[in-house]
């Protein structure tokens, strides 16, 4: 029996132990893998960071809300071949020509195995990931325009976000293998940051992560800043030179945080924020 490539992380992604694991049963199980967890946790990157890893192409498949699973197998294009037709083009003979080829079926018909991922399903209608079940399991569909069997010649790897914004069908998931993605606590968060900013001086990021967690910790707090958003803020912070002593006031009280339109997203937040401090103020 052939051992299946593992996957063991990236220089550019720090992936934890269990995330690991949950990829490798995908692998091994050859059931799609559903990711959950909050926006800006790195589900999207992971998909990447996978392929990247296991030397395979990669395919993506961005969900709308208007997205219909029949758009992932193919689309007859009926209105451009009436249009041929009353122009007198000879394409008109061959319905082949009017077929556009939809994410599974390029998947499906790759020449080497492919990670395919299929991102935010949570955004489609509820019975978006119900009409793909067929197709995932069977790894197989039919095309009723030109009679023929679309068969997959390898099993791609597909990996499946959501932001949890609505519960998926029972019957999906059962297919699934699962693995929630936890935001990550901040030694998790130390090891990222070292990532994309060897540099960084250590005063800066501990003075920012005590910033970063105590406003995520905000009790009511509408949108809870992402991990790509602290990110962001702090290539701020080291665009704009800000010291780690402009984080905290002198009695190491928490403040308002410097380009904190970064992390709070929208103005319920912000005043949520300076109420709270001020009110902390008043208590000293």
């Amino acid at each position: 029996m052939q051992a299946h490539p593992r996957f063991e992380g990236t220089e550019s992604y720090v992936a934890t132990d269990d995330l690991k694991l949950a990829v490798n049963a995908a692998l091994t199980l050859q059931r799609p893998l559903l990711i959950k967890g909050e926006p800006g946790t790195g589900k999207t990157m992971l998909a990447e960071e996978v392929a990247s890893a296991l030397n395979m192409p990669l395919m993506q498949w961005h969900v709308k809300s208007t997205t219909k699973a029949q758009q992932g197998l193919y689309e007859y294009d009926a209105v451009s071949r009436l249009r041929d037709s009353q122009l007198g083009d000879e394409r008109v003979r061959d319905i082949h020509n009017y077929i556009v080829k939809g994410v599974l079926w390029q998947a499906f018909t790759a020449p080497e195995p492919v990670v395919l991922l299929i991102d935010e399903i949570d955004k489609a209608d509820i019975e978006f990931p119900n009409d793909l079940l067929r197709e995932l399991d069977r790894m197989e569909f039919y095309v009723y325009e030109t009679r023929e069997m679309v068969v997959a010649k390898h099993r791609p790897l597909v990996i499946i976000t959501s932001n949890n914004e609505k519960e998926l069908p029972d019957a999906f998931l059962r297919r699934c293998f699962f693995h929630y993605i936890k935001f990550p606590d901040r030694g998790t968060m130390a090891d990222i940051v070292q990532v994309h900013y060897p540099r960084l001086k250590q005063e800066l990021l501990a003075a920012a992560l005590e910033s970063f967690y105590a406003v995520r910790d905000i009790p009511g707090i509408k949108k809870k800043p992402s991990t790509s958003e602290f990110l962001d803020w702090l290539k701020l912070l080291m665009a704009e030179d800000i010291p780690a002593e402009a984080l905290h006031s002198k009695d190491n009280k928490a403040v308002v945080p410097p380009l904190h339109g970064a992390l709070l997203k929208n103005e319920q937040d912000v005043h949520l924020f300076e109420r709270l401090l001020s009110m902390s103020r008043m208590n000293r």
